[in-house]
């Protein structure tokens, strides 16, 4: 047995480095390592949250990188970080009670459009446009980020996409966008991992190693996104997002 778990635990290790990697720019780390713990025989309510732990470490090394580099925005962050942290926190008990099954239809939905809407604007996030925030916007950014916060803590896949999507919209080019959204990324990963972790869901023996393998993919995955910029980021979260729609789908309807 104990052969055994050492071979799986190369394998999440390997798995976590890689997924890291995608998720850093454009998210979707899920989409690799909530199949890949699954191989674990954990019950699903621990997968989620073994998973939340490996990812926060992983989201950590991305923030701080992205936050180095300059390309996010310090003055939205300060109160939309902990607007995705106390939204996290809210779904992580909300899901503690209930089903998040229901959920699936939507988001495929949700990503249809998303990537549509993605494909449809060939230079989309090539060059900023975002002028800054007035109180409208203050309260739209609050609202998403909230709901997203939730969304992370209670079901997951997709939250980074939808992030970045969200902050395309507001006129942040594909690296900010990328940048603000690991940011907020982290914050709900780190409510989720601390609130799944009191309430006992989590196995710490394969999320601290595979959790340090997603730092080093975290580090690697988000120097190609500041260096390669746009032309890396925008094709990279096309591709991610259509394979978060096949794996939801495939979910739904495939077994």
């Amino acid at each position: 047995m104990i052969y055994v778990d050492l071979w799986l635990l190369v394998f999440l290790v390997l798995a976590g480095f890689v997924a890291s990697f995608i998720d850093s720019a454009v998210g979707g780390g899920g989409l690799i390592m909530v199949p890949a713990f699954m191989l674990t025989g954990l019950e699903p309510v621990a997968v989620l949250g073994t998973n939340k732990l490996a990812a926060v470490m992983g989201a950590f090394a991305g923030a701080v990188t992205f936050w180095r580099s300059g390309k996010t925005d310090p003055k939205i962050l300060c109160y939309l970080f902990p607007t995705a942290f106390i939204g996290s926190v809210f779904g992580v008990y909300t899901v503690h009670l209930i089903s998040s099954e229901f959920l699936r239809p939507l988001v495929v939905a949700m990503l249809v459009i998303v990537t549509l809407y993605s494909v449809s604007r060939k230079n989309w996030g090539a060059r900023a446009s975002y002028t800054g925030p007035d109180d409208k916007k203050v309260f739209l950014m609050v609202a998403v980020v909230f709901a997203l916060g939730f969304y992370d803590g209670f079901f997951g896949p997709g939250t980074g996409s939808f992030l970045l999507f969200f902050f395309l919209c507001l006129g942040f080019d594909f690296v900010c966008a990328a940048a603000n959204a690991r940011v907020l990324n982290f914050a709900s990963n780190i409510a989720a991992a601390v609130s799944f972790a009191f309430l006992g869901f989590t196995n710490y023996f394969y999320a601290l190693p595979v959790g340090a393998a997603m730092i080093l993919g975290a580090l690697a995955g988000a120097h190609m996104a500041i260096n390669k910029g746009a032309a890396y980021v925008h094709p990279l979260f096309v591709l991610i997002t259509a394979l978060l729609i096949g794996r939801q789908a495939w979910e739904i309807w495939g077994k």
